[in-house]
């Protein structure tokens, strides 16, 4: 594996934005972690998820135009608590209380997916190494998709600006039955970063959520509305959730304006220091608007959550005046695209752009 190492070049950006945020939250005498602003809103998006279930399985509508729509909003549901319960508790940003960072980090589990994976795939991998070739699985989509210009060229990637997005309806279903047991069974991330030797209670753990997830979105429902039926709902939730969750990180990594790394040899030197590469690989997008940053649990403001992701999502509004203004002292590139359709152009013109290579 090649060892990775950033640069010290405007070494001082970082530790002088740290501190402005650090003296930010001291003299407004507020905890960097969620209030009860985020715990409202983890009661009602779980609320939500039982209620819309309750409903499909044990009360079917007669309606199956109205059972899709419920399948529909269930698909964004599981991606809501996943940005906004899961996310802050896996980043410890949720509660000043590990015991409870852990509880809404296990909501992943719930849902299909294995929080212990998670955080090494993401907190580790993604978070440490953004847009590297070969150490962010979060890029790496091969052989379907050619997302930089240091992965190897495929005549199909001319068409994928197009097939692209149905690729991505398929992602959740593929992330939570193929790659958490593909990371579980070789014990690393895409083949080179290792994941730490599960203890046998983590084993348990990981095997019991799979089956009970298996158990309460498909057993179940296939007992109760029939197996056709079961089938079509639960295509129709794992490709809404796949499609919202796949976008939002696409979103904001993946478009024109960031850059990709292509390390080679035994070590390689990244040209700019962690923080100002995460500000060269990130970027923001529909900020103004409340109703995203309230759904996308502020992962619509990537940058601040790639800088400081230990601070809780629902202050990101707030730091991000000062993430602007301290970028533009230390002449630090801000992207932000304005509307959510702007950043999806990007990415539709970036994935074309480079398959247009290929």
């Amino acid at each position: 594996m090649t060892a990775i190492k950033f640069s010290n070049t405007n070494a001082q950006f970082f530790p002088t934005l740290k501190q402005r945020v650090s003296d930010y939250f001291e003299e407004n005498k507020i905890s960097p972690t969620g209030n009860y602003i985020l715990y409202i809103k983890s009661a009602i998006l779980i609320s939500l998820l039982a209620a819309t279930y309750i409903w499909l399985v044990f009360y079917t509508p007669s309606s199956i135009l109205l059972a899709l729509v419920l399948c529909m909003a269930m698909g964004f549901i599981f991606a809501g608590i996943g940005f906004n319960v899961m996310h802050d508790g896996a980043h410890g940003s949720y509660s000043k209380k590990n015991w409870l960072n852990n509880i809404m980090a296990y909501s992943l589990d719930l849902l299909g997916g294995s929080s212990y994976m998670w955080k090494y795939k993401h907190n580790m991998a993604h978070h440490s190494f953004t847009n590297i070739d070969g150490m962010d699985e979060d890029i790496d989509i091969r052989p379907f998709m050619r997302v930089s210009e240091g992965q190897k060229k495929l005549p199909m990637h001319k068409f994928q600006h197009i097939y692209g997005f149905l690729l991505y309806s398929l992602s959740y279903l593929i992330w939570i039955f193929s790659n958490d047991f593909s990371k579980y069974f070789k014990g690393k991330i895409r083949g080179t970063i290792a994941i730490p030797k599960m203890t046998i209670g983590e084993h348990v753990h990981f095997w019991a959520t799979k089956i009970a997830y298996v158990a309460i979105f498909l057993i179940i429902p296939i007992f109760k509305v029939g197996l056709l039926k079961t089938i079509l709902g639960y295509g129709l939730l794992v490709f809404v959730t796949g499609i919202v969750i796949a976008f939002t990180f696409q979103l904001a990594h993946v478009h024109e304006e960031a850059e990709f790394v292509a390390p080679h040899g035994e070590e390689f030197l990244i040209e700019n220091n962690w923080a100002v590469h995460q500000m060269k690989t990130t970027a923001n997008f529909a900020t103004k608007q409340k109703w995203h940053g309230w759904f996308w649990g502020g992962l619509n403001y990537q940058i601040e959550h790639h800088l400081f992701p230990k601070i809780s999502h629902i202050h990101y509004p707030a730091i991000s005046k000062i993430v602007k203004q301290t970028c533009e002292e230390f002449n630090v590139a801000y992207v932000e695209f304005p509307t959510v359709v702007s950043a999806i152009y990007s990415h539709f013109m970036h994935l074309r752009a480079l398959g247009s290579a290929a």
